[in-house]
């Protein structure tokens, strides 16, 4: 046994693999490596040992949870060479045999956190030490990853910026200490991941989440503000008693440490609120910078426009809009694969506590591009950014009837001159064209248009487009004749010429599709944002013949808009209501070997008699383990199926009497009904 476990001791090699993975700031004490890009570590053997086995299997862990479904436990075997696809392992032993160089390279998609290596020997294992995983803007194979070294250097790097305030008249960079190198920073930064609510709620999935940049955040939105949980800082915009004016910071590594200690940390504005995030996206190795716009918008009630509301003396009547003169948001690089690749790229996210976003107060991340082009139901937030950056501003006058009139407004003065630091230069950069359209053009006014047309779907909780849908009726019992409709609704902002066909065949529990029993097809007109309907009527004499003793009908529309190559379909299989079993006892209550009495009735929906007609009764403890069938004559259209059964209970308590009526029309209709069974009278001898 001791020489299997031939390893003396494992050097993790750190000085040259934080070098390499660009966490060298971070100092030698600890391995911090970046996901999809190998590490070597250096096993020193114990002399005299065996020889280092090939066959040995490496298993990472990280977690307090670790498991192989979540990809918080991975085990990989050595291999000729490391593949840059998933964690793998390869090793070349030193001639001396003294020393075996390992390289591990881990999966560009692992979630980041603090991982624990260990290697198995036949059965031997040893634990080799830990490393941090972070996210890796220098691999192409990370959602991270992002092209060109000075734009990694500034936004992955940088220790130290620019925050832009002030006005749109008067703009002024003041410096920011980002400082996510700083010792002890890392930690506090994972410890804000394990204080959020997802983490304390559902620990497995919140760990596994971790291999997501949207998701991590969009957790750092909602931890930066404490308002819903014990987060990093707590705003305030008035009274700053007992805190620290926002005024006062200088960079985020006092806030962080305090907060680690102490818990939320008074007080913070919006740019406080930014900087402190920006610090720790870029240790959690997320590209991230801090960008300003002035004259930034506040839509309280999510209609795109700013309602700036007077009383008629001129005095300021408050709606919860407002504009501030500049508000810090932050933008975070990485890739959308819950979108379309176009909305690749720079997202905005936004930590200070404004607006809830699934509850919480949390804002994004949400796409630059989905923001500029006005696609306001691209996750996350989109509208409530949109309306920072191009809300339109009204001012309106209350009458004296209540009614509100217009009296000016501009679609100009909100989202102006949106900045951020430049690449390698203590320079403020615009970006405004990459938010909106040049202000008073063709394309900045369409993209407004679509903007409120998305806003509305969103609000909907509906998406661009034709959707289709079949929509059933509220009765739909076996035998009746019933209406159901195709519907289709125009998400677009034109109206759309579509064909629609609408069949219905009857289909068993299996899938198996059997004879059609309806159809009908139109062509019509559908102007943006209504609806039209294709009604289908489904007569028993079509569907009776052909249904199976499931009573299931499929429902299938296509709507077919060849002009734009535009095809949707809709699917829904029915189950037809059957009629009810009714089942009364006479005598109200039962004994038990004393006789009962049980009336069964049932209503033939259908319009033609039911022959070969039976009800068969069954119940543990009443009919003595044997069902009790009851042959009856035929029942016609419209008229009620009756019998009563006899039964004597053998046993006392709770009991289920079961009923089936059968026919050669309607087959296997069920019903039951609680039978307690009280005891018999004890008899004795005199």
């Amino acid at each position: 046994m001791s020489q299997a476990l031939s390893i003396e001791r494992c050097d993790l090699n750190i000085k040259v693999n934080n070098s390499s993975h660009h966490t060298e700031p971070c100092g030698e004490e600890r391995l911090i490596v970046r996901r999809g890009q190998p590490f070597i570590i250096i096993l020193h053997l114990s002399p005299g040992s065996k020889e280092f086995s090939q066959s040995c299997t490496f298993i990472v862990e990280t977690g307090p949870l670790p498991r192989k479904e979540s990809d918080t436990k991975v085990s990989f075997v050595l291999q000729d060479s490391v593949v840059d696809t998933e964690w793998s392992a390869s090793a070349a032993i030193d001639p001396s045999g003294d020393t075996v160089s390992v390289t591990i390279s881990s999966s560009p998609s692992a979630p980041i956190g603090v991982y624990s290596l260990t290697v198995d020997q036949e059965g031997v294992k040893t634990n080799l030490g830990q490393f941090t995983l972070l996210f890796n803007a220098w691999c192409p194979r990370d959602a991270v990853y992002m092209r060109g070294k000075a734009r990694r250097q500034e936004y992955v790097l940088a220790q130290h910026g620019l925050v832009y305030r002030g006005t749109s008249k008067r703009i002024g960079g003041v410096p920011w200490n980002f400082g996510q190198f700083e010792p002890g920073i890392l930690d506090i930064c994972f410890k804000i991941l394990d204080d959020n609510p997802k983490f304390v709620s559902d620990t497995d999935q919140d760990c596994s989440a971790r291999r997501n940049p949207i998701y991590v955040t969009r957790v750092l939105s909602a931890m930066i503000n404490s308002n819903d949980d014990r987060g990093v800082l707590v705003g305030s915009w008035d009274t700053y008693e007992g805190g620290v004016h926002p005024g006062t910071w200088i960079g985020s590594g006092d806030i962080l440490r305090q907060w680690a200690e102490s818990g939320p940390v008074c007080y913070g504005q919006c740019w406080v609120f930014a900087a402190v995030g920006c610090t720790v996206s870029r240790a959690l190795g997320i590209p991230c910078r801090v960008v300003t716009n002035f004259s930034s918008a506040h839509d309280a009630d999510a209609n795109l426009v700013i309602e700036n509301l007077y009383d008629q003396n001129g005095k300021r009547i408050s709606s919860g809009d407002s504009v501030w003169n500049f508000h810090v948001w932050l933008e975070s690089w990485m890739t959308r694969p819950d979108l379309e690749q176009e909305y690749d790229g720079w997202q905005t996210s936004d930590p200070t506590p404004q607006e809830t976003s699934d509850g919480v107060f949390c804002c994004g991340p949400a796409p630059l591009r989905a923001i500029k082009e006005g696609e306001l139901t691209k996750k996350y937030d989109t509208p409530f950014i949109f309306a920072e950056v191009n809300a339109d501003v009204v001012d309106m006058v209350q009458l004296s009837s209540g009614e509100f009139v217009k009296f000016s407004g501009s679609s100009k003065s909100v989202g102006r001159f949106i900045s951020t630091k430049a690449v390698g230069l203590d320079e403020r950069h615009d970006i405004t064209h990459k938010y909106k359209y040049p202000e008073g053009t063709e394309d900045e006014r369409r993209v407004y248009e679509r903007a409120q047309h998305r806003n509305k779907l969103q609000q909907r909780g509906e998406e661009p487009g034709l959707h289709l849908k079949v929509k059933l009726a509220d009765n739909m019992i076996v035998g009746s004749d019933f209406v159901v409709n195709a519907v289709l609704t125009n998400n677009y902002m034109k109206a759309r010429t579509c064909t629609i066909l609408f069949f219905a065949r009857a289909v068993g529990y299996n899938g198996k599709l059997g004879e059609s029993c309806g159809f009908a097809s139109d062509k019509v007109e559908v102007p943006p944002g209504e609806e039209r309907r294709l009604p289908l009527t489904l007569v028993y004499g079509s569907y009776g013949p052909v249904i199976t003793s499931d009573r299931l009908i499929q429902l299938s529309s296509i709507t077919i808009d060849k002009q734009n190559i535009d095809y949707h379909k809709a699917e829904k299989t029915i189950v037809l209501d059957e009629p009810v079993l009714v089942i009364k006892l006479v005598a109200g209550e039962a004994t038990v070997n004393q006789p009962v009495t049980a009336e069964l009735s049932l209503l033939n929906p259908l319009p033609e008699p039911l022959q070969d007609c039976s009800f068969t009764v069954g119940g543990t403890g009443l009919t003595d383990g044997k069902p009790i069938t009851l042959k009856i004559a035929d029942v016609g259209p419209k008229q009620e199926a009756k019998a009563s059964v006899v039964f004597s209970p053998t046993s006392e308590g709770s009991n289920v009497l079961v009923v089936n009526f059968d026919s050669d029309k309607l087959r296997n209709i069920k019903s039951s009904i609680n039978v307690t069974v009280k005891g018999g009278a004890s008899t004795g001898m005199e």
